[in-house]
């Protein structure tokens, strides 16, 4: 789908992150991961932890990989949490710079880091944006073979990027049946059990008030909930009131009035947050294949993503992305509400085939399937593979069940990769002479076997606060190679810049906001380089008036 909003990348997810700060700084909503709970048994990422604390607050968190990316965090070793919070420390730092200013993360975990993480999340975010610890009850039945306790529930960690983050009041029709109407109000249902007092002691608030009969109503002991103004002021709307017998008074709440209510810290509602047996069925219905063991049920994820205020046009990022549930939830609930939610996924393009090697006799059977379903599909084994599998079955089936609504099903692919492009002069460096370049010019700026689309997304991943969703359209009009980014961004990797092209660029309406070309492509003609630049660099700013932009004509 060309018009596809949404975006999954396979990678090392801090490389990912280090890569879309530049473009999505700031810019995130909400984030939802599900990492890898340490359990003993967990493989997590084999970054290297030789840093000391200054180096770890450095902008990149970390200072190199090893070879393998994946290892077991075994128990036995002596460095088991030391390694878990060196692997997620410099990922929720880089977390931290995409989410917008009223943007908020939730983390799920267990018992195993539940109390480090806490710690580690309030040094990275502050311990005035620590939001919550919600409980969500994930098992429907308790584990009879326990030792101690059965543990039913899996912790998730909330935390903003402002202080002053507030959450969508929640509407709970089960704690509103206490509103009635018996004498047919024309504001509808209401209650009068509401407080009349004060939370909390307050002289000013202590007086009397005089029934039109005239008896005399005493305060309640910490004073009334307001002052003698304002209680005068709900009197004569009608939401204070005398009792028949005018010895005290009552307060009316109407139900049209209520703005909900906090939510809760315990997410214990099955039908609201679901439960891991039920995500296991409903995944079968999806993947009869039975590939995943442990998902998350889509039922939490869209009840995360509504307790945040005006979600639905919310840039979604799990970096931690496994199954694809996240996407999978953020399709139903556009399906359902109308909303225009887009997600970004990233997850480590896992190897099936040597997980199979290392797997435990009860993982073994999914994997095999998983490893079945790749080759059914002619698919790479890749954990990845079976994601993107999910995300397209579950897009086909939201289609066949919301007909006429206009669902972003879709979503791009990309890959990490070495650059495609070569930054330094190899002529400078000795490996090309000018003979080569002649022949075949590619081999001056390009790595061999690079793909034009890869190579305008890498320089459009160097621009600021660009999506990767948007729009690339080849200009064929104007060259074979010539290609605009967002409506705004003109890339031409033609080989040979001549003035004829130049001029057809300058035309273009609307104008391109930034135009890059080869530098080779002006061959030794410096004039019309020079030209091409202060031209369109000239038109550009025209076009812009007092807002200059900085960069407008570059050159690689």
């Amino acid at each position: 789908m060309e018009t596809t909003e949404n975006v999954y990348i396979e990678g090392d997810n801090l490389e990912v992150l280090k890569m879309l700060r530049q473009n999505y700084y700031g810019a995130i909503k909400i984030i939802y991961i599900d990492p890898p709970y340490n359990t003993g048994k967990d493989f997590i990422y084999n970054d290297i932890f030789k840093m000391n604390k200054k180096e770890s607050d450095l902008e990149e968190g970390v200072i190199g990989e090893l070879g393998q990316r994946l290892v077991i965090n075994s128990k036995s070793q002596n460095r088991y949490h030391a390694k878990w919070l060196n692997m997620i420390y410099p990922r929720l730092v880089i977390a931290k710079d995409l989410l917008s200013e009223q943007g908020v993360i939730f983390i799920s975990i267990d018992y195993h880091e539940a109390a480090n993480l806490k710690k580690l999340c309030d040094e990275i975010f502050g311990e005035d944006c620590f939001v919550c610890n919600a409980i969500w009850r994930s098992s429907d039945n308790s584990n009879n073979d326990a030792k101690q306790f059965s543990y039913d529930h899996n912790e998730t960690l909330i935390y903003s990027k402002s202080v002053d983050w507030m959450p969508q009041k929640q509407y709970d029709e089960k704690k509103q049946k206490h509103f009635k109407n018996p004498d047919n109000d024309p504001k509808g249902p209401w209650f009068d059990g509401n407080p009349l007092n004060s939370p909390n002691y307050r002289e000013n608030l202590k007086y009397d008030i005089k029934a039109p009969n005239g008896t005399i109503i005493k305060p309640p002991k910490n004073g009334w909930r307001w002052s003698k103004e304002t209680l005068k002021q709900k009197m004569d709307t009608g939401e204070i009131y005398f009792n028949a017998d005018q010895t005290n008074i009552k307060r009316r709440t109407y139900l049209r009035d209520m703005k909900g209510l906090p939510p809760s810290s315990l997410w214990i509602d099955f039908e609201k947050t679901g439960h891991n047996r039920q995500a296991k069925y409903e995944l079968l219905e999806e993947m009869p294949e039975n590939i995943f063991d442990t998902p998350k049920p889509t039922k939490l994820i869209k009840y995360i993503i509504n307790l945040v205020v005006d979600n639905k046009e919310a840039t979604i990022l799990d970096f931690f992305s496994g199954s694809g549930t996240t996407a999978d939830a953020i399709m139903q609930l556009n399906a359902e509400d109308g909303g225009k939610r887009k997600f970004i996924l990233v997850q480590l393009p896992e190897d099936l085939d040597k997980g199979l090697e290392k797997a435990s006799n009860d993982n073994k059977t999914t994997i095999k399937n998983a490893i079945g379903l790749c080759e059914k599909k002619h698919l790479p084994h890749k954990l990845s593979e079976i994601a993107k599998e999910r995300i397209r079955r579950v897009g086909e089936k939201i289609k066949q069940e919301f007909p006429e609504n206009d669902i972003d099903d879709g979503f791009k692919v990309f890959k990490t990769s070495d650059t495609n492009i070569k930054w330094n002069s190899l002529i400078d460096m000795g490996q090309l002479d000018v003979t080569q370049i002649e022949n075949s010019p590619e081999l001056i700026d390009f790595i061999p076997g690079a793909d034009d689309v890869n190579i305008v997304y890498e320089l459009m991943l160097r621009q600021r606060d660009l999506p990767l969703s948007e729009s690339l359209v080849r200009l064929s009009d104007l060259g074979k190679r010539t290609y605009l980014y967002a409506s705004s961004y003109l890339v031409c990797l033609e080989t040979e810049i001549t003035e004829e092209l130049v001029s057809k660029l300058s035309e273009l309406d609307p104008l391109p906001i930034k135009f890059i070309f080869r530098d080779s492509a002006f061959k030794d003609d410096i004039s019309l380089k020079d030209e091409t630049f202060r031209r369109l660099k000239a038109l550009i700013e025209k076009n812009a008036g007092t807002n200059k932009p900085a960069y407008t004509v570059e050159f690689i």
